[in-house]
């Protein structure tokens, strides 16, 4: 039987193609193991996002070769390539890591990777040593509810890939051309996989997708102004599913992530607000609020657009926590263009922000315009955004001291409540006692930077308690 190790880079949306592949492995009689050590087939799911990425990539199939090489594994162990960045750099990695790799498959071999395996070991009784690339160049391939998946996540939230692709034209960006054209799954596909993790005791449904907003939009007759209203009954839309979603019996939340401001609405807004099993949180990813920047990121937005959008999903979501990202060192970025972004953050006060420092990514129109910003400057810039919003999360958190809050315990000791995704944002720290997996209603005591300490509700909080928590 063969053992098969996976390692699994980058974000939720490869998490889940990695998932994929373990089904399918599952099912071809494989076993997977965690221990790439004792595996015959180690495959490593690569990220190719901004260059911080592929080098963690780079880095850790050079490390199984080197591994294998020193338990004199070299011709025993094989090494496989998946992902975003073999699908990306196929062509060039075949020839530069000839010797490391046996074989690279791309976003659409997932469900193909143990016929793959099979071959690699055949192609070995021919001697044939050349590494195979199975990457095809364009994907299309996008899951179904009933498609083979063992989940990688812990048992009680699960990643839900309702969407494959984008058709955004952001300069700085190169998923399009990694994964192609926005192509979106029935609502039905995804309510039979929603109904069936919750039947296993999921608590949390986290939405995912390269552009969330503009689920089921691909299959309109015509494309809308991203600025005009979304109207559902042109077809299918992301409102008709939560809905369904929420209409699922069981005690969950659906967490929306990756959510693109262009496609937002005031039905979906509405929606929301009438939805209770969806979480008063969403992922907005914003990159930059000076109408300078965003013309040069082409992100199909305006910065009064921006502002509009945020106060009608606050005034139409009472209690919503809003999560964004922002670029800084995007070329062409001015000191006003900072300034203005500053002070955006400050009277805005988002609940849960990041930064990226702009990666000059090959293959992206960004990265041939002039004006590239030096790396200091980028991480100056950074380093000034980023203590701008600690700031202003350490004031969010105090506000919570005091309140009631019905969080979902991760692990012992720690919960997450519903203005925190997973890995991403903050934690709730809490008795260690508390059933991991299970909802719980929980008093905030204290504070610190992201993340808030708490008791259930009944128990009184004391010095050593407190501390405890701390730990």
């Amino acid at each position: 039987m063969i053992k098969v190790s996976l390692i699994s880079l980058g974000c939720a949306k490869n998490l889940v193609d990695s998932e994929i592949m373990v089904g399918h492995l599952h099912k071809a009689g494989m076993t997977v193991i965690p221990e790439a050590e004792k595996a015959d087939v180690v495959i490593v799911n690569t990220c190719s996002f901004i260059d911080s990425s592929k080098e963690e990539s780079i880095g850790h199939i050079l490390e199984v070769h080197q591994n294998r090489g020193l338990r004199k594994r070299r011709k025993e162990q094989k090494l496989i390539v998946a992902g975003c960045m073999s699908q990306r750099f196929s062509k060039e990695l075949s020839g530069e890591l000839s010797n490391e790799v046996d074989a690279f498959i791309g976003l659409d071999q997932v469900t193909k990777v143990a016929p793959i395996i099979e071959s690699i070991y055949e192609k070995e009784r021919t001697a044939n040593p050349t590494p195979e690339n199975f990457v095809t160049r364009h994907s299309t391939y996008i899951p179904d509810y009933d498609t083979p998946r063992f989940r990688l996540t812990p048992k009680h939230f699960a990643y839900i890939k309702i969407a494959e692709g984008c058709n955004h034209p952001c300069t700085f960006c190169i998923i399009p051309q990694i994964r192609g054209r926005h192509r979106s799954r029935t609502v039905d596909s995804v309510v039979a996989e929603a109904r069936g993790l919750v039947a296993e005791g999921v608590r949390e449904l986290d939405l995912i997708s390269q552009d969330t907003t503009f689920f089921g939009m691909d299959t309109w007759e015509q494309r809308p102004n991203p600025r005009t209203p979304v109207d559902s009954s042109r077809g299918t839309a992301l409102t008709t599913l939560l809905r369904q979603l929420n209409s699922i019996e069981g005690d969950f939340w659906i967490r929306l992530l990756y959510t693109h401001p262009a496609h937002w609405s005031d039905e979906l807004i509405q929606t929301i607000a009438d939805c209770p099993k969806v979480a008063r949180y969403i992922d907005i990813p914003l990159q930059h609020i000076s109408n300078h920047m965003l013309g040069l990121m082409q992100r199909e937005t305006s910065g009064d657009y921006i502002r509009d959008l945020i106060r009608r999903i606050r005034a139409g979501i009472p209690g919503i926590a809003i999560r964004t990202t922002f670029i800084v060192g995007f070329p062409g970025e001015t000191e006003a263009d900072v300034d203005e972004l500053c002070e955006f953050i400050r009277e805005t006060r988002f609940e849960r922000l990041g930064v990226f420092r702009y990666s000059q990514e090959e293959g992206t129109r960004a990265a041939k315009m002039e004006a590239q910003i030096p790396a200091k400057v980028k991480e100056a810039r950074w380093h000034r955004v980023m203590a701008l919003q600690k700031e202003i999360a350490a004031q969010v958190s105090a506000a919570q001291v005091g309140r009631t809050l019905k969080v979902l315990v991760e692990e012992p000791g720690v919960a997450r409540g519903e203005a925190d995704a997973p890995d991403i944002d903050g934690r709730v720290y809490v008795p260690r006692e508390l059933p991991v997996g299970e909802f719980a209603w929980v008093r905030i005591n204290a504070c610190r930077d992201y993340d808030l300490l708490a008791l259930p509700l009944g128990q009184q909080p004391t010095a050593y308690k407190v501390a405890k928590q701390a730990q």
